[in-house]
């Protein structure tokens, strides 16, 4: 039986096996033994030195060391497989002159994604907002997703952290294996109830790939680039900065490309240390010709406690395995 626990900013799948021929207990009943085995899941995109992504590459192509050890890969995918997607809207008020130009591009990134991914939209400014109608948890009807980007009326102030506490939630709702923000903003807080430490070690517990867009002007008092910079690399996704306004349709199709042509790498961690301990994670890549490529991934993820054991019968059991 395969259990999927998604959980800890990387996906751990745990296999029960029953064992083949079960001893009996004093009473005569059957022990009902089984064993577990975990399995961190990599989400990981490759370019080249001229940013252009690279595609067939085979598990030989990587190599991925936990805390400086090399691990063997065990799990290779490189599918255009549907995801989960929310887009995170900045809707407060310094957005105003630049909001159709977002909403615009927001679309284009819809248009150049895969055609089965569920997605959703959030629009934040005092307040976080889920842009579908209420009965409808994702959708990949575009006339929808238009509507719920065009409700984001710019004004007030900015809860960024809650509106990404709000959309990691809810992303754990969908059902691909594969989950995705994009958020565009200037990066700056001044409204949420949450604060940055609790929103970046939710950030590094999520399975989520987070890309960042940073749009703001020079004289912005509440940019907050950094913050955008953090969420990204926490979230094993990319940043960007662009200079111009007209630069963000070409970065979203960029988006959806890059969440198009991820790899998924797996390797069996050693249980060791301390349960609950950051595990620091390097991804490198190389051509068949040697040459070296471009990665991005998640650098680390906490190791979960040992999961309790599931008897045959479904009932919880002594906790065990990895």
């Amino acid at each position: 039986m395969l259990r999927a626990i998604l959980i800890l900013g990387l996906a751990i799948a745990v296999q029960t096996l029953p064992a083949q021929a079960p001893a009996a207990d004093a009473s005569g009943q059957p022990f009902k033994l089984s064993a577990t085995a975990e399995l961190v899941l990599l989400d990981v995109s490759v370019r080249n030195a001229a940013g252009d992504h690279v595609g067939n590459l085979s598990k030989d192509n990587f190599r991925v060391f936990e805390d400086g050890k090399l691990q063997s890969i065990t799990h290779f995918a490189s599918d255009d497989v549907p995801v989960t997607v929310g887009l995170v809207i900045d809707t407060s008020g310094s957005m105003r002159p630049k909001y159709q130009e977002v909403v615009g591009a927001a679309l284009a990134f819809i248009q150049a994604s895969n055609r089965n991914d569920e997605v959703f939209v959030v629009n934040f400014g005092d307040r976080v907002n889920s842009g579908l109608p209420e009965g409808v948890p994702f959708t990949a009807d575009v006339k929808q997703l238009r509507a719920a980007l065009s409700l984001g009326v710019p004004a007030g102030r900015t809860a960024l952290y809650d509106a990404i506490l709000f959309s990691l939630h809810h992303l754990e709702q969908g059902n691909r294996e594969k989950k995705t923000l994009m958020l565009v903003s200037d990066g700056g807080d001044n409204s949420s109830v949450h604060r940055s430490q609790e929103v970046m070690r939710v950030v590094r517990e999520s399975r989520a790939t987070i890309y960042t867009i940073g749009i703001f002007d020079e004289a912005d008092p509440e940019q907050n680039p950094e913050m955008l910079r953090r969420l990204a690399q926490a979230g094993g996704g990319e940043y960007f900065f662009p200079k111009q306004l007209s630069e963000v349709v070409g970065i979203c199709q960029q988006i959806a490309s890059d969440i198009r042509t991820r790899y998924t790498l797996g390797y069996v961690p050693v249980r060791s240390g301390e349960e609950g301990s950051l595990r620091r994670i390097k991804v490198t890549a190389s051509t068949p010709g040697g040459r070296r490529l471009v990665v991005h991934t998640r650098a680390s993820y906490v190791l979960p406690p040992k999961r309790a054991l599931t008897s045959q019968d479904g009932t919880p059991g002594r906790k065990g395995g990895l």
